[in-house]
């Protein structure tokens, strides 16, 4: 009777607690987006929390590496009373009781999965007897298919940057026996309803800065150029007088000012209404400072259709620096955390480099990188490539798309025209 009582009790105890050894704990803090947003639903570092409307969606994501059978746990709590909410793996429902007022392991279920997919969990409020549905902090999975590698963002400190997403570029490969290159040129194309809000597709890179088109806001989109300083600080009020990035021009309804949280120093932008599903081209112009030993001239220019003509963002001189253009590359970011489940992607086309001599240099190779964000196996929605009959390299992110690609991948495009695009450098407004 004794040893039937300590079993029945065991079993007790490991269904409460369900989540055994083996089991990989997902945090909602660093995998989960507020996909639909009503009440006063919040999703912290903590997980979710003020869950008090059943029209809220908080959605999250993993990948795996193998197929087979995964069993899902979260770590919850209800705050008072008693609740019911629906969990939806891979678009299977399970309805979850929730009656504890501390945490616990609560089994959701076992669904089938593919290897090197990602799953998808939806979290819904369904029934409350209090003011809430409770609260959830992670996911817990077990099984074959949740053996490593399983690919989410594990720690708190790298929850910021995985919320965001992996950051994806290409390197245009200039000819060695170029010489010294002085401007590139880059068209890019945002496909039709791929302007996510909270993407900067940055069309012309360069050793010590960058140029592109971003979207801010619903009502807002801007035109960006910015050069660093020569001094490393995430705090622009830091920087030496001898260090810091001057203005020498700037365009009409261009604002300049200086930068910080990812490097700092000298920023311009235009607020510029850029359409999806158009081509804008770009030109930056990099080579040494006649009237400023030691420094280094950076400019940029928009070709703006709407005036049918070349229009200047910025000029800056930077200091401790004597280059010409190095490294010209594109990339793709996604700013605004909260907007990191959502996909987007951009295409470039037409690379032409221009020596100081003047030669134009049609740059048709492009190798694939991405961050650290992907490198770690935090996210794996990265991909690169090309599009538009191969005349265009493309990049896309977020969304929790499962096809990747591979570092270091190089493609080449078609050529463009066969002949340089028709730029008359010597009118270029601010030269």
């Amino acid at each position: 009777m004794k040893q039937f009582f300590y079993i029945v009790l065991f079993s007790l105890i490991t269904t409460a607690g369900y989540g055994g050894n083996d089991s990989v704990e997902i945090p909602l803090g660093g995998n989960a987006y507020l996909t639909r947003e009503a009440g006063n639903m919040k999703l912290t570092k903590e997980g979710i929390t003020n869950w008090d409307d059943e029209r809220a969606i908080v959605s999250s994501w993993f990948k795996v590496g193998h197929e087979g059978g995964l069993t899902l746990s979260i770590k919850a709590k209800s705050a008072e009373g008693k609740s019911t909410i629906k969990v939806v793996v891979n678009g299977k429902p399970f309805h979850v009781e929730l009656s504890n007022s501390d945490w616990e392991i609560i089994e959701v279920g076992t669904v089938q999965v593919k290897a090197n997919e990602h799953v998808k969990v939806d979290f819904q409020g369904s029934s409350k007897s209090g003011t809430t549905f409770g609260s959830v902090s992670a996911i817990l999975v077990e099984g074959e298919a949740a053996q490593e590698p399983l690919i989410f963002v594990r720690e708190p400190e790298n929850f910021y940057f995985g919320r965001r997403g992996p950051s994806v570029h290409l390197s245009y490969e200039v000819p060695k026996s170029a010489g010294n290159i002085e401007y590139f040129y880059n068209e890019v194309t945002v496909p039709t309803g791929e302007d996510v809000i909270g993407s900067y597709y940055m069309v012309n890179g360069f050793g010590e800065g960058y140029c592109g088109i971003q979207v801010n806001s619903a009502s807002e989109r801007r035109i960006l150029f910015s050069v660093w300083s020569p001094y490393t600080t995430d705090d622009p009020s830091e920087i030496p007088e001898d260090s810091r990035v001057l203005l020498l021009e700037k365009g009409t309804d261009v604002v300049t000012n200086d930068f910080g949280g990812e490097g700092s120093g000298g920023q311009s932008f235009r607020r510029y209404s850029w359409e999806a599903g158009e081509t804008y081209q770009f030109l930056t112009r990099v080579h040494p400072d006649v009237d400023r030993e030691g420094a280094t001239v950076y400019t940029a220019w928009f070709f703006d259709p709407d005036e049918a003509a070349w229009q200047l963002i910025a000029s800056f001189s930077r200091p401790k620096t004597v280059t010409w253009y190095k490294r010209p590359h594109s990339f793709l970011e996604n700013f605004i955390p909260a907007q990191g489940y959502l996909s987007r992607q951009v295409e470039f086309g037409n690379q032409w480099a221009i020596t100081e001599k003047g030669e134009w240099l049609e740059l048709t190779n492009a190798k694939f990188t991405y961050d650290a964000t992907a490198a770690a196996k935090r996210r794996a929605d990265y991909f690169g490539g090309l599009s538009n009959g191969n005349h265009a390299f493309v990049l896309k992110n977020c969304g929790f798309f499962d096809k990747d690609t591979v570092y270091g991948t190089v493609f080449t495009r078609k050529s463009s025209l066969q002949t340089k695009p028709d730029v008359d450098l010597d009118s270029l407004p601010n030269k």
